[in-house]
């Protein structure tokens, strides 16, 4: 689909209330709209993507879909089996940590892996017009957005933007025992999947089964991704 295209779409209340996610698939172009080179189902792509996991802990990679003729296979079209919402953190490179290539993840990264409205925007485009049928909101160990939050400090500029965001999790653990700012990571990635369940476009998808949604957590000292949903 042409960027034009997809703003005609916008314009026209593709994303509002009366439209369907199958109504928005009939609109997809034919380049975006080509085959899958492997039909997998939900659990099926979960299982793949944890699988590269594995693979990234046991120092075994294969650095599959990275390849010239892989380039030249997605220039055209791309069709990514899982839309992962993660923080930005230059440690936690969803395509090394899962061990996959070019075009396999749609990777929405911001601070806090928090669910703002242009990521929950782009998490739909990814679900709906792509197909993807995994969906993983992934928050990681010692997180600097969440550690802001849990500290309340006063911060420069547009930092605060994102620990505004995180605070309601945080009110919800605030009096549990244990580390705080772990309590919190969790807590956080429970109330962004909360967030994204309100997305209209993305229920429908759940509901009919065609996509999986789940929380992980990522562990800066072995580099494991733990699923916590």
């Amino acid at each position: 689909m042409e960027r034009r295209d997809f703003l005609k779409l916008g314009a026209t209340g593709a994303f509002g209330l009366m439209v369907t996610a199958s109504d928005l698939l009939c609109q997809i172009s034919p380049v975006q709209a080509a085959e899958l080179p492997q039909a997998l189902t939900p659990e099926g792509a979960l299982q793949k993507l944890m699988e590269g996991n594995q693979r990234f802990v046991q120092h075994q990679p294969r650095h599959p879909d990275q390849s010239q003729m892989r380039l030249h296979e997605v220039a055209q079209a791309q069709y990514p089996f899982v839309t992962i919402l993660s923080c930005a953190d230059s440690r936690v490179p969803a395509e090394i940590v899962f061990d996959q290539g070019i075009g396999d993840i749609f990777d929405v990264r911001i601070a806090g892996n928090i669910a703002t409205p242009e990521a929950v925007g782009s998490i739909e485009y990814a679900v709906v017009l792509l197909g993807t049928p995994l969906l993983m909101v992934l928050g990681h160990e010692r997180c600097g957005a969440v550690t802001a939050a849990v500290q309340n400090q006063a911060l420069l500029g547009e930092i605060g933007s994102f620990v505004k965001a995180i605070k309601p999790a945080i009110k919800r653990v605030k009096d549990q025992s244990g580390d705080a700012v772990e309590n919190a990571v969790i807590a956080n990635v429970y109330y962004q999947i909360e967030q994204l369940k309100r997305s209209t476009l993305l229920t429908e998808r759940l509901e009919s089964g065609k996509l999986k949604l789940v929380g992980g957590r990522y562990d800066l000292d072995t580099g494991k991704v733990s699923i916590i949903t």
